[in-house]
């Protein structure tokens, strides 16, 4: 343990379970202390009460302004101070099938959880940072905004907005020397990632590695330490290459199996 966030102050949304949870727990180990937040009060209690001391638990729901404000002001009268704000909180939605089948029913929903909490967490986090000497905000897209595909589409849309909203702000807010980056994880098995990814990942994925979600808290640690100390407006995905492109298409091949395919 290196203790990179030594004298640190976090909040991680969506801290409850998944990549949040093994985000919080490496945070601590780096000798952060850290708000773990989160709408599951049960399992966020548990992950705070593990964690001993340098943890607490705030029941937030992110979409609500008024709850992350009350986040924002519970790490500070907590611990002292924010220095780091995780937006990683997020859902999939309900619609899974055919765009065409797709009523569109979860796109409120999933709109104000994944993009428009994202934005009031950042907005927030920033008005104490931009007083207090600047900190690092980190927000959780998915490689679903860095290339096309089918389904989930009010998923997709929220993430990619994500993607601008913290591009644009990295821009705003590096005056205030507050930092703002994106992390875009693929095929990290969490609550949302209910099938079967090995499959998936032998057809899609270049590296042929199983990640984890600490694969993605090591990310948000290099993100949120001062080995990023130059970085901003970056979207950094973990995903064992699958954003770059398919092993199994044959654009990829070599030329002699290229050209067997495309007889």
């Amino acid at each position: 343990m290196s203790e990179e966030l030594a004298g640190r102050i976090a909040i991680v949304t969506g801290g409850a379970s998944g990549i949040g949870r093994a985000t919080a727990e490496l945070f601590v180990e780096e000798g952060a202390r850290v708000v773990v937040a989160d709408v599951d009060v049960e399992r966020g209690e548990e992950v705070a009460a593990r964690l001993g001391e340098a943890a607490a638990f705030k029941a937030t729901d992110v979409a609500d302004v008024d709850a992350v404000q009350a986040l924002v002001d519970f790490a500070v009268a907590r611990f002292g101070g924010l220095h780091v704000m995780f937006n990683n909180a997020g859902i999939s939605g309900g619609v899974h099938g055919p765009f065409l089948d797709d009523d569109l029913s979860d796109f409120e929903r999933v709109i104000a959880v994944n993009l428009f909490g994202v934005m009031v967490g950042s907005q927030r986090a920033a008005r104490h940072m931009a007083k207090h000497g600047g900190g690092s905000i980190i927000n959780t897209t998915s490689i679903a905004a860095l290339r096309p595909g089918g389904g989930v589409m009010s998923y997709r849309v929220s993430k990619a907005g994500v993607v601008l909203f913290s591009k644009s702000i990295a821009i705003d807010l590096g005056r205030h020397g507050i930092r703002v980056n994106c992390i875009a994880p693929g095929l990290i098995p969490t609550g949302m990632t209910n099938y079967d990814m090995e499959p998936v990942i032998r057809q899609m994925q270049p590296l042929q590695r199983k990640g984890t979600p600490v694969d993605v808290a090591n990310a948000a640690l290099y993100l949120a330490s001062d080995r990023s100390a130059q970085v901003t407006g970056m979207v950094l995905p973990v995903d064992g290459g699958t954003s770059v492109g398919s092993p199994t298409n044959p654009l990829k091949r070599s030329p002699s199996a290229r050209a067997k395919t495309e007889r």
